[in-house]
């Protein structure tokens, strides 16, 4: 690193995804937990960490400071409740007024912007108050598109967007090359992009011994939208007897829209009886579900990472994932899990199959997949990110 720059202070901005909230509750998932891990990983370092978030709770405190020592900041923008994720654009031109006062009170030396709409709050604030903005799409509006078409709910303006916002910021990181490729087709013109993967807490996220016996546990993990192709799992249990499907997020409501869709598809097919949805989990919890289970499924309709099959691989789990966008790089076909179609229930329950009836295999995929985990370290994510802060201050200096 260029010892004549210094990081001393970090924004990190997640408009719609707090670093605290339950995992596969709504509108949570992996951005939550790339956001958590990156902010304490930095705060760990000595590096002031700020991460601003949406207020969604009247009753939440002003800030929440973390064990590591970084901060959740609750930014007011909109009404203090829960709001879809994609009905939030009207707000974001308050949440940037907000973030502009914050900087120039406490002025970061770097901005670290998740999601579209928080690189659009961040750059307005940002050039309001001279500080640089890097951007992590997580998701990019054309992918979803492609595969949702008329049930994609996000606003229109997030086609342009996207590309404009790339073009703007200091610095673009993304997760895969294919995500930087999208951004391009798009018409994006970025002055500086890095490729910087996901990452797992290898020590939290780690095999046991010895492993229980097989008991038929298939386990997915996040939210219960019809792209993540929970649906599609529940439709693969008919060719798979014995198999029990364990789901883990989404709401406990008894009035969410997702999981009585859900509840349809397994009442139809008559596998009510081997589908238990158990509702949001905190990030804690996660590593002993995984690790009870003999096959962790990841099948949506599109992935730009895939942080759950990284966790499940860490854990020395076998996964089955949907051969789309960073899952296809993530998973090495028949090394460290195995490879089908999205929207296949068919492909899905021969491949979840094969492993439940292998034990050799299920062993071999598990202890390669913990091999393959350990370079996705959060700790080398974070090195990455530091070096291109690091570039980043330098360049707004010259």
């Amino acid at each position: 690193m260029d010892g004549s720059v210094h990081i001393n202070r970090v924004a990190i901005v997640s408009e719609h995804a707090s670093p605290i909230a339950a995992l596969g509750s709504s509108d949570a998932g992996g951005q939550n937990v790339y956001v958590a891990a990156v902010a304490n990983e930095l705060a760990s370092r000595g590096i002031e960490v700020v991460v601003y978030t949406r207020r969604d709770d009247p009753h939440a405190p002003e800030r929440v400071v973390l064990g590591s020592g970084a901060t959740v900041q609750y930014v007011d923008a909109g009404p203090p409740v829960h709001v879809a994720r994609d009905a939030l654009l009207p707000f974001m031109a308050e949440f940037g007024r907000q973030l502009a006062r914050a900087w120039s009170e406490w002025r970061p030396d770097v901005v670290h912007a998740h999601y579209w709409m928080s690189g659009l709050a961040s750059l307005d604030a940002g050039a309001q108050v001279g500080v640089p903005v890097v951007q992590t799409f997580h998701a990019l509006g054309a992918t979803k598109h492609r595969y949702q078409g008329s049930a994609d709910t996000s606003p229109p303006e997030r086609r342009w967007c996207e590309p404009a916002l790339a073009s703007s910021m200091a610095a673009v990181v993304a997760t895969t090359e294919d995500e930087l490729e999208e951004l391009r087709a798009e018409g994006a013109q970025p002055r500086l992009t890095t490729v910087v993967p996901c990452g797992v807490d290898t020590a939290r996220f780690a095999p046991v011994t010895p492993r229980p016996e097989p008991t038929g546990r298939v386990v997915t993990v996040g939210r219960l939208v019809e792209r993540k192709g929970v649906d599609d799992l529940i439709r693969s249990l008919p060719k798979l007897p014995g198999a029990r499907l364990i789901i883990a997020g989404g709401s406990t409501s008894s009035g969410d829209a997702d999981a009585r869709r859900l509840h349809a598809v397994a009442g139809c097919l008559d596998v009510s009886d081997r589908v238990d949805l158990i509702g949001p989990l905190d990030h804690e919890d996660v590593p002993r579900l995984l690790r009870s289970a003999d096959v962790v499924a990841c099948v949506p309709w599109y992935e730009p990472f895939g942080i759950v099959a990284l966790e499940a691989m860490a854990c020395g789990r076998p996964v089955v994932v949907s051969a789309v966008g960073g899952l296809r790089r993530l998973v090495v076909d028949h090394e460290t899990g195995l490879h089908v179609p999205p929207r296949d229930p068919d492909r899905i329950a021969s491949s979840i199959r094969k492993l439940l009836d292998d034990a050799d295999l299920r062993e071999r995929l598990g202890a390669n997949g913990v091999r393959r985990a350990a370079s996705y370290s959060w700790s080398r994510v974070t090195d990455l990110l530091l070096q291109l802060y690091i570039r980043v201050a330098r360049d707004e200096a010259a």
